[in-house]
């Protein structure tokens, strides 16, 4: 049986040398982990409009620029997951879980002190080389 691939839109969001985080709730997917905030491209979006939506309905910003920063396939053995992640620069509001969930704004130093799900290793890595620049 194939697995479905689920196509994500993933927004890292910068504001100076911080970097918005949130924590996945327990019933999620790799609940209790912390990610960069996204969510599903529906079939009709492009990758920059599901973030705009996502980011909206989830921590309440409004995305005005962005940029790529990885394309990640990876396999969690019960799901495939195909991340685009855009590294958004630009964006008007103030970040609050809409959904409930915690979030904060962490030092890049930081990052590594957060356990996040395996597929976001290769996003962390990412930002490395990016703020290296």
């Amino acid at each position: 049986m194939t697995k479905k691939i689920v196509k994500v839109a993933v927004g890292v969001v910068l504001k100076g040398e911080q970097v918005l985080i949130c924590k996945r709730s327990a019933e999620q997917h790799q609940g209790g982990l912390w990610e960069f905030p996204g969510g599903k491209i529906e079939a009709s979006e492009s990758v920059f409009s599901a973030l705009q939506r996502e980011l909206k309905e989830e921590v309440d910003i409004t995305i005005t620029k962005a940029q790529p920063l990885i394309d990640i396939d990876h396999d969690y053995g019960d799901k495939l997951v195909a991340l685009k992640v855009l590294l958004v620069t630009d964006f008007v509001g103030e970040a609050k879980g809409l959904e409930g969930q915690p979030l904060c704004w962490v030092n890049k130093s930081q990052l590594a002190e957060y356990e996040f799900p395996a597929a976001n290793q290769a996003i962390l890595h990412a930002l490395i080389t990016y703020f290296k620049q």
